[in-house]
Protein backbone atom coordinates (compact mmCIF):
# COMPACT_ATOMS: atom_id res chain seq x y z
CA UNK A 1 0.00 0.00 0.00
CA UNK A 2 1.24 3.10 -0.90
CA UNK A 3 0.94 6.25 1.23
CA UNK A 4 0.88 10.52 0.13
CA UNK A 5 3.59 11.79 3.13
CA UNK A 6 3.02 15.11 4.80
CA UNK A 7 5.47 17.63 6.12
CA UNK A 8 5.39 17.82 9.71
CA UNK A 9 3.76 20.59 11.54
CA UNK A 10 3.19 21.01 15.22
CA UNK A 11 -0.42 21.15 14.22
CA UNK A 12 -0.70 17.79 12.33
CA UNK A 13 1.42 15.64 14.54
CA UNK A 14 -0.20 16.74 17.83
CA UNK A 15 -1.59 14.01 17.78
CA UNK A 16 1.00 11.76 17.60
CA UNK A 17 3.53 13.61 19.46
CA UNK A 18 5.81 16.76 19.30
CA UNK A 19 8.23 18.23 16.82
CA UNK A 20 11.33 19.08 18.64
CA UNK A 21 12.42 22.43 18.40
CA UNK A 22 12.68 25.94 21.04
CA UNK A 23 8.74 26.92 21.19
CA UNK A 24 8.16 30.41 19.99
CA UNK A 25 11.37 31.17 19.00
CA UNK A 26 11.91 34.48 17.22
CA UNK A 27 14.79 35.49 15.18
CA UNK A 28 15.11 38.39 15.92
CA UNK A 29 16.09 38.26 19.14
CA UNK A 30 18.99 39.63 20.07
CA UNK A 31 18.98 37.29 23.40
CA UNK A 32 22.46 34.86 24.03
CA UNK A 33 21.84 31.57 23.99
CA UNK A 34 18.38 30.10 24.67
CA UNK A 35 17.47 27.13 26.80
CA UNK A 36 14.45 25.05 27.45
CA UNK A 37 13.26 22.17 28.52
CA UNK A 38 10.70 20.50 25.64
CA UNK A 39 9.92 17.33 27.45
CA UNK A 40 10.04 15.95 31.00
CA UNK A 41 7.78 13.95 32.69
CA UNK A 42 6.97 14.89 36.18
CA UNK A 43 5.84 11.03 37.22
CA UNK A 44 8.90 9.39 35.28
CA UNK A 45 11.81 11.25 37.27
CA UNK A 46 14.53 9.92 35.22
CA UNK A 47 15.39 12.36 32.21
CA UNK A 48 14.31 15.36 30.29
CA UNK A 49 14.84 16.63 26.73
CA UNK A 50 15.83 20.35 25.40
CA UNK A 51 16.49 22.54 23.41
CA UNK A 52 19.58 24.73 23.23
CA UNK A 53 19.76 27.96 20.89
CA UNK A 54 23.10 28.07 20.77
CA UNK A 55 23.96 32.66 19.84
CA UNK A 56 27.62 32.64 22.24
CA UNK A 57 30.33 32.99 20.02
CA UNK A 58 32.67 33.43 23.33
CA UNK A 59 32.70 31.11 26.27
CA UNK A 60 33.82 32.76 29.54
CA UNK A 61 32.86 30.03 32.11
CA UNK A 62 32.63 26.39 31.04
CA UNK A 63 29.74 23.80 33.14
CA UNK A 64 29.70 20.58 34.75
CA UNK A 65 27.66 17.92 35.90
CA UNK A 66 28.77 15.57 38.46
CA UNK A 67 25.93 12.92 38.37
CA UNK A 68 24.61 13.19 34.19
CA UNK A 69 25.15 12.06 31.20
CA UNK A 70 24.14 14.87 28.72
CA UNK A 71 24.01 14.17 25.07
CA UNK A 72 24.52 17.11 22.65
CA UNK A 73 22.46 16.40 19.08
CA UNK A 74 23.18 19.15 15.95
CA UNK A 75 19.97 20.06 14.71
CA UNK A 76 20.79 23.67 12.48
CA UNK A 77 23.74 25.23 12.16
CA UNK A 78 27.66 24.74 13.13
CA UNK A 79 28.57 24.72 16.80
CA UNK A 80 31.96 23.89 18.62
CA UNK A 81 31.39 22.04 21.79
CA UNK A 82 34.41 22.86 24.25
CA UNK A 83 35.42 19.93 26.69
CA UNK A 84 37.80 19.10 29.26
CA UNK A 85 38.36 16.34 31.91
CA UNK A 86 39.82 18.42 34.95
CA UNK A 87 39.32 22.04 35.75
CA UNK A 88 42.89 23.14 33.33
CA UNK A 89 42.58 25.82 30.76
CA UNK A 90 45.43 24.05 28.52
CA UNK A 91 43.73 20.54 28.70
CA UNK A 92 40.60 21.86 27.33
CA UNK A 93 39.48 20.29 23.87
CA UNK A 94 37.32 21.75 20.86
CA UNK A 95 35.28 19.79 18.60
CA UNK A 96 33.02 20.31 15.86
CA UNK A 97 29.56 19.37 16.91
CA UNK A 98 28.54 17.45 13.91
CA UNK A 99 27.23 14.23 15.20
CA UNK A 100 25.03 13.43 18.34
CA UNK A 101 27.42 13.23 21.48
CA UNK A 102 26.95 11.76 24.81
CA UNK A 103 29.43 13.53 27.67
CA UNK A 104 30.37 11.51 30.50
CA UNK A 105 29.44 12.68 34.01
CA UNK A 106 31.87 15.40 35.27
CA UNK A 107 33.47 16.63 32.03
CA UNK A 108 33.96 20.19 31.77
CA UNK A 109 31.78 21.61 28.73
CA UNK A 110 30.88 24.55 26.78
CA UNK A 111 29.16 25.10 23.39
CA UNK A 112 29.65 28.80 20.88
CA UNK A 113 28.21 28.77 17.32
CA UNK A 114 30.35 29.51 14.49
CA UNK A 115 27.50 30.92 12.88
CA UNK A 116 24.53 33.49 13.79
CA UNK A 117 23.42 30.38 15.61
CA UNK A 118 22.91 26.55 15.76
CA UNK A 119 20.84 24.53 17.26
CA UNK A 120 21.09 21.51 19.69
CA UNK A 121 18.70 18.93 21.56
CA UNK A 122 19.88 17.63 24.88
CA UNK A 123 19.14 14.98 26.28
CA UNK A 124 20.37 14.43 30.86
CA UNK A 125 18.68 13.65 33.99
CA UNK A 126 15.72 15.37 34.90
CA UNK A 127 17.54 16.75 38.08
CA UNK A 128 20.69 18.33 36.49
CA UNK A 129 23.49 19.78 39.83
CA UNK A 130 25.79 22.60 37.42
CA UNK A 131 28.99 23.28 39.05
CA UNK A 132 30.45 26.07 37.00
CA UNK A 133 34.29 26.85 36.36
CA UNK A 134 35.55 30.64 35.13
CA UNK A 135 39.14 30.19 33.01
CA UNK A 136 41.21 33.07 33.38
CA UNK A 137 40.77 33.86 29.59
CA UNK A 138 37.23 32.87 27.62
CA UNK A 139 37.15 30.48 24.68
CA UNK A 140 36.24 31.76 20.83
CA UNK A 141 36.51 29.44 17.69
Amino acid sequence: MSYKYKNITPANFKRFGKIIEYPGLSKKSKRKNLFRIVLQDAKAPGWRIAYLVVRDKLIDRLEQHPGTFESFEPIKGKAVLYVAGQKNARKVESFLLDKPVILKKGIWHGIITKGKSAEVKITENAKVKCVYWRPERGFVV
